[in-house]
């Protein structure tokens, strides 16, 4: 991954950076490239002890606000990764979870907070994941802490929930039926891509208070997905029959059945499915983070090469 690009728009200033969720599918790779760079970094977990990345695990659990402060004491930039998409209350937990973090963060005096939100328009037809993902935007800012939000759709790599469920469809079903909502558009975006986005701008003063949509060049459908994923993994493209009604409850079952997805996420990640989520503006992050992301053939093939260099 080049990161140069993101490295050369970065102040030089050395800043101690909370990575949230720094065990989980993006802070793991986040936390490894802030700490490559010189940055000092805390990375906070329920289970510090059990912690083997790159910087210093401190104790943290934004279900207890309690437990922030010492976290966050002496932090420049607090990076929010976290959701409860496995838990049916999700909505609720998430708004309490961020405004609890913001207030700990204001208090201790950090100077930006930055958060992987969800793409979509700001409208009344975002599904709950997504309007959740807008909740807390709002609720991390409210202390006063300048917030910088880089929304996102599907983020592939290996791990990665979305990207799990495309790529376990395709190897896993000999024949797929499909609700419409396989017809909807999105534009995935590589975890590589992400990590250098959060990375340009962490501790740059042009990206406070600022909302930017990140996605790779491809607006593509769910179905165009799971056909160029067939293509990458060398499978046959399974038949698909595609259906004019699966709600979603029946879908979350039909995943959680083929792939290692259980039913309460696979169901909060399909309700949005039937929202388009495509970038509006990408020049504005590009301004401030000037990166060109890879493709989405590109980004399955590196998610499919660091599967198999875990698995060896």
């Amino acid at each position: 991954m080049n990161l140069g690009i993101a490295t050369a728009a970065y102040s030089e200033v050395v800043v101690t950076v909370l990575v949230t969720g720094a065990t989980g599918f993006v802070g793991r790779r986040l936390v490894t490239t802030l700490a490559e760079r010189g940055d000092t970094v805390r990375a906070m977990t329920r289970r510090p002890a059990d912690y083997e990345g790159p910087g210093d695990p401190v104790y943290g659990d934004v279900d207890d606000p309690d437990s922030l402060s010492e976290a966050l004491h002496g932090v420049t930039v607090a990076v929010y990764l976290v959701h409860s998409l496995g838990d049916d209350d999700f909505e609720r937990k998430d708004a309490e979870a961020a405004r609890a973090f913001g207030r700990a963060a204001a208090g201790c005096g950090v100077q930006q907070i930055v958060y992987l939100g969800g793409l979509g328009a700001d409208d009344d037809q975002l599904s709950p994941h997504l309007r959740s993902r807008r909740e807390v935007e709002e609720c991390l800012g409210e202390a006063g802490v300048p917030v910088t939000v880089l929304r996102a759709a599907i983020v592939v790599g290996a791990g990665g929930i979305s990207w799990e469920i495309t790529r376990q469809l395709v190897k896993n079903l000999p024949a797929m039926v499909v609700p419409k909502w396989v017809a909807t558009r999105t534009q995935p975006i590589a975890l590589d891509d992400v990590v250098v986005y959060l990375a340009g701008v962490i501790g740059n003063d042009e990206a406070k208070d600022r909302v930017f949509d990140i996605g790779g060049p491809d607006v593509l459908t769910y179905l165009d997905m799971m056909r160029q994923a067939a293509a990458e993994m060398g499978r046959r493209v399974p038949p698909i029959l595609t259906v004019p009604v699966l709600t979603p409850s029946l879908s979350s079952h039909w995943i959680a059945f083929v792939t290692d997805v259980d039913t309460t996420t696979a169901k909060n990640l399909i309700d949005s499915m039937s929202t388009e989520v495509v970038v509006t503006d990408g020049d504005a992050v590009r301004a401030v983070v000037p990166h060109q992301p890879m493709t989405y053939r590109e980004s399955v093939r590196k998610a499919l090469r660091d599967a198999e260099a875990v698995a060896s």
